[in-house]
C-alpha cells in the first residue's frame, strides 16, 4: 500500500490552497527526503502562488525554502552521510515545494544546520540572509561607495541595514510610510526616506549624489524603478530582485542611453550557479556566521499547515511586522 502525506497543493494558477493526502515522494540519486518541520511565507512565494514566480506545472505544493530532518537517502555518498541531519533546504527546480510533511530534493539543495541555529531560523536561511549577503557581495564586486534599497522595512531590507552597519556601507533605504522611517531610524538607520513624500525625488537625488549611491536594489518595479534611475547618479546601476507592484519596470530610455546607468535582473540561484565551489562554501560559511546576529530574522506568528490561507491573509495585511511561519 502507497504511503501517504499531507501536503499544501495549488490546481491552477491564483486558485485558493488546499490541504491533500499525497503518495510519499522516494528520492532518487543524488536525491534525499527531508521531513519537514518549517517553512516561511516569503514575497517569492506569493508571486509562485499567483503564477509569476519560476517555471511550474499544476497541481503544485508551493514552499521555496524550509527546515526539516533527512529521513530516507537516495543512492550516493553525499545522501547518505546527510542522512539524520537537520537541514534547511530548498525544492528542485519545477518541483513540489516545503510546505509538506515531507519534501523530495537533491542533496545539494540541503545545507546541515550549526547546533546555534534552530528549526524555525534555519527554515529561513536560504532565501532573504543569503540574498542580503549577496547584495553585500554586488556591492563589492562593482567597486560601489553606496547603494539603495527600497521595500526596506522588510525582513531583508532589515538584514540589510544591519550588514551594511557593521561593515560601514552608507545605505539609503527607501520605505512607504512615515511609521516605517521613524521604525528604521529607531534600529540605527542612518539614511531613511520615504517614497509617498512630494521631495521623495527631489531628496534622494541629493543624497545619492553625496553618497555615491551607484548600485540600486528594486524589489518593487513597475514606475518605482523609473524615479529610483532617474534620480541615481549617472552609470549607476539598478537590480530588480523581486516585483512587489507586479508590473513591469517602467523606465526613461535616455536614462539609460544618455546617461549609461544600467538594468539588471537578480536571481539568487542563478547567482550562486555563477560562482566556484570554494566561494559557495565561505558563502555559506559566512552567512551561518550571521544568523544569529545581522541574519536573524523575526517571527510574527506560527501557524499549522491547514490554517494556511489564514496565514497568507496575515502576512499580506502587514509584510514589514515580521515572518509568518508555517509548522509541519
Amino acid at each position: 500500500m502507497t504511503e501517504m502525506m499531507k501536503a499544501i497543493r495549488q490546481r491552477k494558477p491564483g486558485a485558493t490552497l488546499q490541504i491533500e493526502s499525497i503518495p510519499l515522494p522516494e528520492p532518487g540519486p543524488g536525491e534525499v527526503l527531508v521531513r519537514m518541520s518549517a517553512s516561511p511565507i516569503n514575497p517569492s512565494d506569493l508571486a509562485s502562488i499567483a503564477g509569476t514566480y519560476m517555471a511550474k506545472s499544476w497541481p503544485f505544493t508551493p514552499g521555496l525554502e524550509g527546515s526539516g530532518t533527512i529521513v530516507k537517502a537516495g543512492s550516493g555518498l553525499l545522501p547518505r552521510l546527510r542522512m539524520g541531519k537537520r537541514v534547511a533546504c530548498s525544492p528542485n527546480a519545477g518541483g513540489d515545494g516545503a510546505w509538506a510533511e515531507y519534501m523530495k530534493t537533491s542533496v545539494m539543495k540541503t545545507v546541515p544546520l550549526p547546533g546555534n541555529i534552530d528549526l524555525e531560523q534555519g527554515s529561513m536561511m536560504l532565501v532573504n540572509p543569503m540574498t542580503a549577503m549577496a547584495f553585500i557581495q554586488l556591492f563589492k564586486e562593482g567597486g560601489h561607495t553606496a547603494m539603495v534599497n527600497n521595500a526596506a522595512a522588510s525582513a531583508l531590507g532589515k538584514m540589510l541595514i544591519r550588514l551594511a552597519a557593521d561593515r560601514s556601507i552608507p545605505l539609503i533605504s527607501v520605505v512607504r510610510k512615515e511609521k516605517q522611517v521613524q521604525e528604521l531610524r529607531g534600529m540605527g538607520a542612518l539614511h531613511v526616506l520615504n517614497s509617498s513624500s512630494k521631495t521623495f525625488e527631489d531628496e534622494l537625488r541629493a543624497l545619492s549624489g553625496q553618497l555615491g549611491a551607484t548600485l540600486i536594489l528594486d524589489a518593487v518595479t513597475g514606475k518605482e524603478s523609473g524615479r529610483l534611475l532617474n534620480a541615481a547618479p549617472d552609470g549607476s546601476t539598478l537590480v530588480a530582485y523581486a516585483r512587489l507592484s507586479g508590473d513591469p519596470i517602467q523606465a526613461d530610455p535616455s536614462d539609460l542611453i544618455r546617461l549609461e546607468k544600467n538594468l539588471k535582473g537578480f536571481q539568487l540561484g542563478i547567482w550562486l550557479n555563477s560562482k566556484s565551489t570554494i566561494f559557495k562554501l565561505r558563502f555559506l560559511k559566512s552567512v551561518k556566521k550571521e544568523m544569529s546576529s545581522s541574519l536573524h530574522s523575526h517571527v510574527n506568528q506560527t501557524f499549522p499547515m491547514d490554517h494556511i490561507n489564514q496565514a497568507i491573509a496575515l502576512y499580506q495585511e502587514n509584510m514589514s511586522a515580521g515572518k509568518v511561519l508555517l509548522h509541519l
